[in-house]
């Protein structure tokens, strides 16, 4: 309630009574959405005026002293200066604050709407309205209601004047039966209430559904109880507490926020990995399919599809498929390396399924600290205790905290992204691969994106560029080729034209390089 209608009518003449004769010595701006006034008095004594004009929290602050920065600040309003306040009022039943100086009768007008505050000043009555926040132009036309005009009544629904709203409107129908009171019951409320608020007991700073505010009423949390005799001191109070306390509600719960999101984040992933470790714990492994194919060598002939063979594990019958091109010795090689590459596969399953439920646990544990720590209380307990976990709550954090959903190699350096399937190619290629990246795909066949992250300053290596152009040709088609031709382009210059299928893309500007396809690296993810 410190921009309400109801706080301004107290506010007005209390500024009166102290800035009557006092000239303005300075106006200027040194922070986005603020403007900042300097008066003096006959004897020197300053009294200093800094309007916040932003959306979120508008407000007049008093502070008693003010230092003007060297840098990054300027001069607003050159017409003001010099001028003597005459008068402090409010325009009737509305969040404005008005200055009328005895120069000329000019005014300076402090707009307190929530959405859109804004300051404006007329160097004369009918002159043109200079305006701090030029965007809203329609403020230029902006005067207040006729002084007499009575306080308007309670609605025909039941519906409060927007001087009566926020929460004086929650105080009548938490602590005064508003809502079930008949329509003329409703009206003798708000009367009644109007009456208390043209002459409020106390100030109260409360904390309520996460905010803290300036009260004329008892309501939420009570944080303080100041008299309503001083409201230029209750201002002084209540906003340095509020931006504190705004500060600290907000890193609050971007912590809360950040921690939840680590929580959820980890345990999927664990879950999701635990399945794939599942699902290859219970399928027919491929050093059991390339056994049976050894086994069975001298029972397949050239050009077979495929074999009924008799599984010596379990004395079942089994079929075993075969590449009619291909030796049957040269795919239980294949099946050998892919089973080797399965087992380092279920190792690093287990490692994430570990590591990911442990990092979900920290983040619970963290999110409990974080509720019962009174230290964390404070903005300074928070920030160090934000520290001392290493807790950045910024969006690129927690990006680059979560696990690449895509095969990942390291090479000299350089990071390598191959993509799993069509799905996951388009996620690779058009979310995560940045336009400088190298981007690499067997051509003319279909297969996996590849990716070499680019490293700024740094080109890539010829060998590292060769390395990921075998695995763009051993994950695609031309897997068993002798040689296999792979386009290797910036990412800038790859496209996916409108309506195309998944993974699918149009390339601008190519090179093409010939490679074995392989996997050049020991441990494949």
């Amino acid at each position: 309630m410190h921009t309400n209608y109801y706080f301004l009518r107290q506010l007005a003449p209390a500024l009166t009574a102290q800035l009557r004769g006092y000239r303005v010595a300075s106006c200027f701006s040194q922070e986005k959405d603020e403007l900042v006034i300097g008066l003096l008095s006959e004897t020197g004594t300053e009294f200093w005026l800094k309007a916040q004009l932003g959306a979120a929290f508008p407000a007049l602050a008093l502070p008693e002293t003010f230092h003007r920065a060297r840098q990054n600040s300027v001069d607003l309003l050159p017409e003001l200066l010099g001028r003597t306040v005459a008068q402090v009022t409010v325009w009737p039943q509305d969040r404005v604050l008005q200055f009328t100086f005895t120069e000329d009768g000019a005014t300076l007008v402090f707009k307190l709407y929530g959405p859109r505050p804004n300051a404006i000043f007329r160097p004369a009555p009918g002159a043109p309205a200079q305006l701090f926040h030029q965007r809203y132009a329609t403020d230029a036309d902006l005067g207040p209601s006729p002084a007499d005009a009575p306080a308007p009544p309670v609605g025909p629904t039941g519906k409060l004047p927007p001087a009566l709203a926020d929460l004086p409107a929650r105080f009548l129908r938490e602590q005064r039966g508003y809502a079930a009171a008949s329509l003329p019951q409703q009206q003798q409320l708000a009367d009644a209430l109007r009456l208390e608020l043209e002459n409020p007991a106390h100030y109260y700073v409360i904390y309520l559904d996460g905010r803290t505010r300036l009260s004329l009423v008892p309501l939420g949390e009570l944080l303080a109880t100041l008299p309503s005799a001083d409201p230029i001191g209750a201002l002084r109070r209540f906003v340095p507490l509020a931006l504190a306390r705004r500060a600290l509600e907000t890193e609050r719960r971007q912590l809360r926020q950040l921690l939840t999101r680590r929580a959820d984040e980890a345990g999927t992933s664990a879950h999701l990995a635990g399945q794939r470790l599942h699902a290859l714990a219970h399928e027919a492994g491929y050093r059991h399919r390339a056994d049976l194919i050894m086994a069975h060598l001298h029972a397949i002939a050239p050009g077979t599809a495929q074999l009924e063979v008799i599984d010596f594990y379990t004395n079942e019958p089994v079929v075993l498929k075969l590449k009619p091109l291909e030796k049957p010795q040269r795919t239980a090689e294949n099946l050998y390396r892919k089973a080797k590459n399965q087992q380092i596969e279920e190792r690093q399953l287990q490692g994430r399924i570990n590591s990911r439920e442990a990092e979900a646990l920290q983040a619970l544990e963290l999110l409990e600290e974080l509720d019962a720590q009174p230290a964390l209380a404070e903005l300074r307990g928070l920030r160090a205790w934000r520290k001392q976990h290493a807790l950045d709550p910024t969006p690129a954090a927690t990006k680059a905290a979560t696990e690449l959903p895509f095969k990942v190699f390291e090479d000299q350096g350089f990071t390598i992204l191959v993509g799993r399937n069509a799905q996951n190619n388009d996620l690779l290629t058009q979310k995560y691969a940045h336009k400088d990246d190298l981007w690499l795909h067997a051509k003319d066949v279909s297969g996996s994106h590849v990716v070499i992250r680019h490293r700024a300053g740094q080109p890539v290596p010829e060998p590292v560029v060769e390395h990921a152009a075998q695995l763009a040709g051993w994950y695609s088609r031309r897997q068993h080729d002798s040689l296999c031709p792979v386009t290797v382009t910036p990412k800038k210059f790859v496209r996916k034209p409108k309506g195309a299928r998944p993974g699918q893309v149009l390339v601008e500007r190519e090179r093409v390089v010939l490679v074995v396809p392989g996997n050049p690296f020991e441990n494949v993810a």
